[in-house]
């Protein structure tokens, strides 16, 4: 039950992540917190930070270095218009996969 529970958490993540960054820029460590709050998504910086540089990498997301009160320079994320497509589409293939997978469960 483990290793299924970790390999669907790992497609999650991506998808969470695109998510959040649809709704607000923001920087990596609030994504945690974010995520944090939800059962069953605790995450920590090894597991976000590689996600958002491949979406950077991937042209999904860009980075703004800003300064910190608290320290040295955050870098923020926010979507690209192909990251805002993505999301979209991403968003679409949930629906359509949660319905049927609602549909499947009913029939059992």
């Amino acid at each position: 039950m483990d290793n299924w529970i970790t390999q669907l958490r790992k497609g999650l993540l991506e998808y969470l992540t695109l998510n959040i960054l649809n709704q607000h820029e923001t920087y990596g460590y609030e994504i945690i917190q974010m995520l944090n709050t939800f059962v069953g998504m605790q995450v920590t910086e090894s597991t976000v930070y590689p996600i958002l540089a491949r979406l950077n990498k991937e042209g999904f997301a860009r980075i703004r270095k800003a300064s910190s009160p608290d320290g040295p320079p955050r870098r923020y994320y926010s979507l690209t218009p192909k990251g805002k497509v993505r999301v979209v589409q991403m968003n679409q293939y949930w629906d359509q996969l949660n319905l049927t997978i609602q549909q499947i469960r009913s029939q059992s």
